[in-house]
């Protein structure tokens, strides 16, 4: 006789939901189907010969590589990653305030370790990363949702929703921001808000988590400051990674922050998963070493630009566009899409039969809301697909209208 194990569940499991995204993957495998719903680099620029041989940093320093490394990270990476990103974090990061991880999303799950109990509040973009939406949830964390529009969270309403969970006697925790080509929405959060954002944090006394996967992949415009690099009050922990731009099998992200915070969170990896790979991490560095990152990163985000813009334009010339809103994002991987007079559940089995897969917006809200957006990424599939998948969604939108 089998064991019960729904007795043996604990809350967080029983409640658990999953991806929306990863239970799309098999249908994305069907014959002719075109996705635009997994937020995936493209693999034709991997830089494969380039970073096989970065491998013979094996032979060099295998015997360190191989081994159990120092959970805080891989001594040279960390230098690396001090030094290349010291012009947007406003300094050179110390050691002891940088922490590598398995990942940009694993920042998310340590710091939620380290500050969260059962029934605190985050704060966050809605709608927002469906990756920490689900760490959060697993933490027992409520989320409390901050409208986005062109120009990113909007702010002034923190204070007020801070207001109602403290006198109902909850505690907020921190503030999770996407600021740069946010995903799903592609906004990024102006100079002005940045400013307003860190004076909420430092007058009601919270952390700010600042993601920023998409910095680097930018096509219009000019770089704004990181929240970091104008904090002068210890409040934010940046997370950044190496997935957009070299690849996301690597699994190797990073986070600066203060020292306090990061200690903590270094203490809680070690139960995790030890170290992020060294392996993985002596890799990203050979390859960073050489100069490749630096010198590859253009081509990236030309390839990149020219996949938006095929996209923007299939966008005008298909869809009804007195139907459906948009904004045209100058980074990252999303178009965010609101069809006012059309469900989307309705336009998503209208899609499948067309053979197009797209990611529906109600998960993406930490709240309510989605009901009339969706999410459709333009870095993975190719400029064919992307021709020919948006030409359908055109059809099946006038067929629904």
């Amino acid at each position: 006789m089998s064991i019960n194990l729904g007795k043996l569940f604990s809350e967080a499991a029983a409640k658990q939901k999953a991806s929306p995204i990863r239970e799309m993957m098999s249908s994305a495998k069907k014959p002719g189907m075109i996705s635009f719903a997994g937020g995936m680099p493209d693999p034709d620029i991997f830089p494969l010969d380039l970073f096989a041989e970065c491998s013979d940093i094996i032979r060099t320093d295998g015997k360190t590589i191989l081994q159990y490394g120092t959970t805080d990270g891989y001594p040279p990476l960390k230098e690396f990653i001090s030094q290349w990103t010291a012009p947007r974090m406003g300094k050179t990061v110390r050691d002891e305030e940088l922490l590598v991880t398995s990942g940009s999303i694993q920042v998310a799950d340590l710091l939620n370790l380290s500050v969260v109990e059962k029934g605190d509040y985050i704060i966050t973009e809605s709608p927002t990363f469906l990756g920490t939406i689900l760490d959060m949830y697993n933490h027992g964390a409520n989320l409390c949702g901050i409208p986005c529009d062109n120009e990113g969270m909007i702010v002034d309403q923190i204070p007020g929703e801070i207001e109602k969970i403290r006198s109902s006697g909850n505690e907020v925790k921190y503030i999770y921001t996407i600021p740069n080509f946010q995903n799903p929405v592609g906004c990024t959060l102006s100079l002005e808000r940045r400013k307003k954002l860190l004076e909420i944090a430092r007058n009601y006394n919270l952390l700010i988590l600042e993601d920023d996967p998409y910095a680097y992949i930018r096509f219009d415009g000019e770089d704004l400051p990181t929240l970091y690099s104008m904090d002068t009050e210890d409040s934010v922990i940046f997370a950044g990674s190496f997935s957009k731009v070299l690849a996301p099998g690597v699994r190797v992200g990073w986070c600066a922050g203060p020292q306090e915070i990061l200690r903590k969170m270094t203490v809680f990896k070690q139960g995790v998963d030890t170290s992020t790979s060294i392996l993985a991490q002596g890799l990203v560095y050979e390859y960073c070493r050489k100069g490749h990152l630096e010198k590859r990163l253009p081509s990236i985000i030309d390839h990149y630009r020219v996949k938006r813009d095929v996209m923007e334009k299939a966008f005008q010339q298909f869809l009804p566009t007195d139907s459906v809103n948009y904004t045209k994002p100058q980074g990252g991987f999303f178009y965010w899409l609101e069809t006012p007079e059309i469900l989307t559940d309705d336009l998503f089995e209208k899609a499948v039969e067309k053979n197009i897969l797209f990611v529906k917006g109600e998960p993406f809200f930490p709240n309510e809301g989605g009901k009339h957006e969706f999410r459709m990424c333009f870095s993975f599939p190719s400029v064919e697909m992307i021709n020919e998948g948006v030409r359908n969604l055109g059809t099946a939108m006038k067929e629904l209208l």
